[in-house]
């Protein structure tokens, strides 16, 4: 498979230039006449409540819970489903449930924006990744504070692969942009914080280092530990 490699003084210049973007068929015909007045004829109390009992019972879509364990704490995604199917199939079942997020590491803090996790050892050696996903930002849902979106390349909308990041604050410009000529890609936003944003703003407080490649890697590591999927 394609692995897309994020290089560390991208992720700085993603980081510290906020993500800028430049980026069957039945066949027609009249009804026989008996058929038709048969159905005109039936009251329409016949007819209604079976249509709403179906309505009810349809089954609803189930936002997935997953929690990150981690060397600071647990924290709690509720990721959609029904607006980043594709995003949330990649993280569960492409990476999670896999197990390649254990023992990975949170390497780079943007203190005031953003932390940045999902690809890397606490040897700093990148993990291989799975093909790259399709950017599915243009979901109506925005980048604000607590949410989770995925890491791309800034001039490829379809690089993103296992590495995300979590919005210190709000960031709508890393949103999708509708425009007259062209629209804008966003980072796509996939789930959001339920529990733990303590955690992750105790990340974000802690002092980073400069260690090759990674500009600021938190210190001491923080490692995520697990991923469990809870519903």
């Amino acid at each position: 498979m394609r692995q897309v490699r994020f290089s560390h003084s991208t992720i700085a210049t993603i980081a510290l230039t906020a993500l800028t973007f430049c980026t069957g068929c039945g066949k027609s015909g009249a009804r026989p006449a008996a058929a038709t007045s048969a159905v005109q004829s039936l009251p329409a109390t016949e007819v209604t409540p079976a249509i709403a009992t179906r309505r009810e019972d349809a089954p609803q879509p189930v936002d997935p819970l997953v929690v990150l364990h981690t060397t600071q704490g647990d924290i709690t995604l509720k990721l959609f489903a029904a607006k980043a199917p594709r995003t949330v199939e990649n993280f569960l079942r492409g990476y999670a449930e896999r197990g390649f997020y254990d023992q990975t590491i949170f390497h780079h803090v943007e203190q005031g924006r953003m932390l940045i996790a999902g690809g890397y050892t606490s040897e700093l050696a990148r993990k291989p990744t799975r093909a790259p996903i399709y950017n599915e930002s243009r979901n109506g849902l925005s980048n604000r504070r607590g949410t989770v979106a995925m890491i791309r390349e800034p001039e490829s909308p379809h690089s993103a692969t296992s590495e995300f990041f979590v919005n210190l604050t709000d960031n709508p410009e890393f949103d999708f942009k509708s425009a007259e000529e062209d629209d804008v890609p966003g980072y796509c936003v996939f789930g959001e914080i339920v529990s733990g944003l303590d955690v992750v703003d105790r990340i974000a407080r802690l002092p980073t280092a400069v260690n090759g490649e990674f500009p600021k890697l938190p210190s001491p590591t923080v490692s995520i530990v697990s991923v469990q999927r809870m519903q």
